[in-house]
């Protein structure tokens, strides 16, 4: 589409995002939540909506309700009620959805986003329990679609933002970090493709400078954070054409084809009134005290977006190196464990972003089965400070040799491989007396102004001391002799 066309509009998008949370039983009966059980053999009367049965709250969504709610900053309700949500869909077994309507656990608070103008809240507008649906299968049959209901009653979190998301860059940034908080809380695995996180967008366009919202479309059945963004361009565009031809839109529900990169029409959209929301009868509301919240704020762990602003402010780091460090929980965690035992922090996160990284790649495992505590790390960055081996040995010798036996201190596989640098000024002083008299030309060469030379004379005293020679003792030392 013609840029001009593009800048003449004002997207507005809102992001409904659906957790689903790891507990170990279902929303409100005791049916297991393990995920890639055989078709419908996790459920019971209660999740099948039996006449006569009653469900009871899961006291674990309560609390990581509570956690994702403190780490945004949310208000936390004190009186919680629940409602049944109506509406029919062949996977909802009981005809109805027990969700909350009028009192979300969490209102309020807000994600903060990296942005080119800078960092950027996403506030939300509320975070609400409910429960999930079955799963619809239509591509294992030919003729007939079949239906699983074990996921029928997994408890949810709906985190919903406020219309504040601006472009699809904006809202891949906000899906990132809702990814990683809920990693980080270990309250949800995040991983789209197994549809434990979904995400539905809320698309809407007007000119700039008006003050109305356009109509607002749903998209749905967006399996990646990168279909989030692709459905969103497109739905952009899509809309911004309808508009200058002079249709009139109309809210509805579209589904998003990513082979084809496009969306289609689903549904027109239901109002609030067609759930026909009342009261759930057979729930008695929750109270949540001060006290409840913070029992469960003294469990959470240190968080993102308070790692990034310590390694970014205390420990100067840069914003990239802090952002790959605390990508992944684990990986921080063990970072945070090495900095308690060197202040070295630049060297720290080059190791753990270098040879740590590195090594856990090649072997395709994960921090949690890296061999080497942190202290082993430590060791070694403590040899390197100390001048009693250069990086490049430590890195090419003593940690692959630390990593096949972490007993052993890196001082010990120093002395035993004869790695200690030497440094010495007396015997290097002998070494390079030795180079300089082997290069009676270079040396009058260098005198002439030919001072990238300097690399030949170290290379020869490197080769002479066998790799050992404290590499800044021995650069100073050739420089004094070729000045002389």
């Amino acid at each position: 589409m013609d840029k001009a066309i593009l800048d003449k509009y004002e997207p507005i998008i809102g992001l409904e995002v659906h957790i689903q949370l790891l507990t170990k039983s279902k929303a409100y009966c005791a049916d297991s939540t393990e995920y890639g059980a055989l078709p419908n053999t996790q459920v019971s009367p209660i999740s099948l909506g039996h006449p006569g049965t009653l469900p009871m709250v899961n006291k674990s969504v309560i609390e990581f309700a509570i956690k994702l709610g403190i780490a945004c900053k949310c208000n936390i309700t004190r009186e919680n009620q629940y409602a049944r949500k109506n509406y029919f869909y062949a996977d909802l077994p009981k005809g109805y959805q027990i969700t909350q309507h009028l009192t979300p656990i969490c209102t309020g608070g807000y994600i903060t986003i990296n942005t080119p103008a800078g960092k950027k809240r996403v506030e939300l507008t509320r975070i609400h329990m409910e429960e999930d649906t079955g799963k619809s299968i239509h591509d294992q049959d030919a003729y007939d679609t079949l239906i699983d209901l074990n996921r029928a009653g997994v408890p949810l979190l709906e985190i919903v933002t406020e219309p504040v998301i601006a472009n699809a860059d904006e809202a891949y940034q906000y899906l990132t970090e809702l990814r990683r908080l809920v990693r980080y809380l270990e309250i949800c695995d995040g991983n789209m493709e197994e549809g434990s996180l979904r995400c539905d967008a809320n698309v809407s366009v007007r000119l700039k400078g008006a003050d109305k919202f356009g109509t607002k479309i749903e998209v749905k059945n967006m399996n990646s954070i990168r279909n989030v963004h692709s459905a969103i361009e497109h739905e952009i565009e899509r809309q911004i054409e309808e508009v200058e031809k002079g249709v009139v839109l109309t809210q509805q529900t579209r589904s998003f084809d990513a082979t084809k990169g496009t969306t289609f029409l689903m549904r027109t959209k239901e109002s609030a009134d067609d759930y026909r929301y009342f009261p759930e009868p057979d729930l008695p509301p929750v109270i949540v005290t001060k006290e409840d919240v913070d029992a469960v704020r003294h469990t959470l762990p240190p968080l993102p977006e308070e790692l990034l602003e310590k390694y970014t402010g205390k420990f100067s780091l840069s914003n990239y190196d802090a952002s790959v460090i605390i990508d992944n929980k684990e990986f921080a965690l063990y970072f945070e464990q090495l900095t308690q035992q060197t202040t070295n922090y630049k060297a720290a996160a080059n190791w753990m972003m270098g040879d740590i990284k590195s090594y856990l790649n090649q072997n395709a495992v994960t921090i949690n089965d890296f061999p080497l505590p942190a202290v082993k790390i430590a060791e070694i960055i403590v040899l390197i400070e100390n001048g009693k081996v250069s990086y490049t040995v430590a890195s090419q010798n003593i940690f692959p040799e630390m990593v096949k036996n972490p007993g052993k201190t890196a001082q010990q596989i120093a002395e035993e491989h004869n790695l200690i640098q030497e440094s010495d000024s007396s015997v290097l002083e002998e070494f390079v007396k030795t180079v300089i008299a082997k290069y009676p030309d270079k040396v009058t060469e260098y005198k002439n102004g030919k001072t990238g030379l300097l690399g030949l004379f170290m290379g020869e005293v490197m080769k002479l001391s066998k790799g050992k020679a404290d590499p800044k003792i021995a650069n100073q030392l050739v420089k004094d002799a070729l000045e002389k």
